[in-house]
């Protein structure tokens, strides 16, 4: 077993060793929750659901931590008198957590708000200024600044010079030393709300977003971790700071770094201005929660993901042949009969899987094992298909895309529940009326059943129902 990711600052495939076989450490960028999540929130942090649930597959335990980001100009922005920023910043990130639950991410292990780590960051600057790393700015703002040109390594991760970067914008450019000089700390300003204000030694303000990355990762996960993780667009200049910052500090920081591609819509790039930003209540107002789980996770993460209403469509008729097959194979299989081996779709499942999370091969062996397994029941072989929709189920597990798990099925419990007893009890009717010789009142049975948009199957262990699907 050897599992290999790309990484971002190699630009190459590495195989993944990580620190303690038996955890495995994971960072990831999480929100900035200024306002509510779209589908790229929604595909970023799926990306890194479907890693952590491989590792964990793989290596036993993952220590996951997915920041939440509070406290930025973005959320004092869009803050109002009626609702101040650290409202506004917990309904958002309440609004996150529901969009993460519904489509099934697992919740991280640590999820710390920058807020709460304000003395590590500060601990980290003063670090950094005693190395001769940072410098506070000479006109007493408060501001103090990474020095870019004091740290070699700087541009690393992206592979690119410092002078071919663009000059940081992320505070008052005129306390600078150099352009490309980013903001660690930043000085309280007149009309910011005094609660947004913390004491340090080189004047009270707040923390440059930078920052509260490094402090956290290292506070939750140490010095070193394993992967650190997070959307194409972080790269510059947020990660390639990070990882500046983390490491003059002297901490090595992450030995890996896994980034997810971007989203477009229908082909375009997603923009407010375009008027086709997809927001992710908007998306699962019209979707189901696994519809929307399997069109965003079925690309390969590092690929540009096009969201359009073929591509939901595509993905809800892929979760119903697997769902048909796998409901048709439980109906088929007598209660004494054998399961058998099925052949090698789990570990070509496996090698798709260990190979950079290559989900789309992943995703056609499971459509494999489909395939087999309606010719098996085609061919009366209830024994095979059994076994191969066990296999089926446990490939879809690490995905988390069975759509007869428990964590989908209870979504719609009470209803479909329901519906059971009022079908079962219309086919009740028709059995009754049938053993009658009734045919007229059968047939307007079935008829009714039928209109309600619902499909019967009569096989010798009884009829089953199914909703038309399409």
């Amino acid at each position: 077993m050897t599992v290999r990711l790309y990484d971002s600052q190699a630009q190459v495939l590495r195989d993944f060793t990580p620190l303690d076989p038996e955890n495995v450490t994971v960072y990831v960028c999480g929100p900035t929750v200024q306002s509510g999540p779209h589908i790229g929130h929604l595909r970023a942090a799926l990306s890194f659901d479907i890693l952590r649930r491989w590792l964990a597959h793989r290596y036993g335990r993952v220590t996951f931590v997915r920041n939440v980001t509070d406290i930025d100009d973005k959320v004092l922005a869009n803050a109002t008198e009626q609702e101040p920023w650290w409202a506004l910043a917990y309904r958002m990130e309440l609004e996150f957590s529901r969009a993460y639950a519904a489509i099934g991410i697992a919740s991280p292990t640590y999820e710390p708000r920058a807020t709460a780590s304000i003395p590590q960051m500060i601990e980290l600057i003063q670090a950094l200024i005693d190395r001769g790393h940072a410098y506070p700015a000479p006109d007493g703002s408060g501001d103090v600044y990474f020095d870019v040109r004091s740290w070699p390594d700087y541009g690393t991760l992206t592979h690119q010079s410092i002078d071919a970067m663009e000059a940081a914008a992320d505070a008052d450019p005129r306390g600078k030393r150099d352009a490309h000089d980013f903001a660690l700390w930043k000085g309280a300003k007149p009309g910011e709300p005094a609660d947004a204000v913390w004491s340090a030694p080189w004047g009270a303000g707040r923390p440059g977003w930078h920052i509260e990355c490094s402090a956290m990762s290292r506070r939750y996960l140490g010095p070193e971790f394993d992967i650190h993780g997070g959307g194409l667009d972080l790269r510059f200049p947020h990660h390639e700071n990070e990882l500046a910052q983390s490491t003059a500090a002297g901490d090595a920081f992450a030995r890996y770094w896994v980034h997810n591609g971007l989203v477009t819509v229908d082909g375009q790039k997603m923009s407010k201005s375009l008027g086709n930003f997809v927001l992710a209540a908007d998306a699962l107002a019209v979707r189901s929660p696994l519809v929307v789980r399997y069109a965003l996770g079925s690309a390969h993460y590092r690929s540009s993901l096009d969201v359009s209403d073929r591509a939901f469509e595509e993905a809800e008729a892929a979760l119903e042949r697997i769902r048909g097959f796998v409901e048709r194979a439980r109906r088929s299989a007598a209660p004494d009969a054998g399961v058998i081996a099925a052949g090698d779709h789990r570990e070509r499942f496996a090698a798709a899987m260990d190979d950079d999370l290559n989900v789309p091969e992943a995703l056609a062996v499971v459509h494999g094992a489909v395939r087999d397994g309606n010719t098996a029941l085609d061919a009366g072989d209830a024994g095979t298909a059994a076994a191969l929709a066990q296999e089926v189920g446990a490939m879809l597990h690490h995905l988390g895309l069975d759509p007869l798990d428990s964590e989908w099925t209870r979504a719609g419990g009470d209803e479909t529940a329901a519906l059971d007893v009022l079908v079962q009890t219309m086919i009740t009717q028709r059995a009754d009326a049938r053993a009658a010789k009734d045919w007229a009142a059968a047939d307007r049975i079935r008829d009714a059943i039928a209109a309600a948009g619902i499909t019967l199957e009569d096989t010798p262990h009884g009829t089953h129902w199914s909703i038309q699907h399409g």
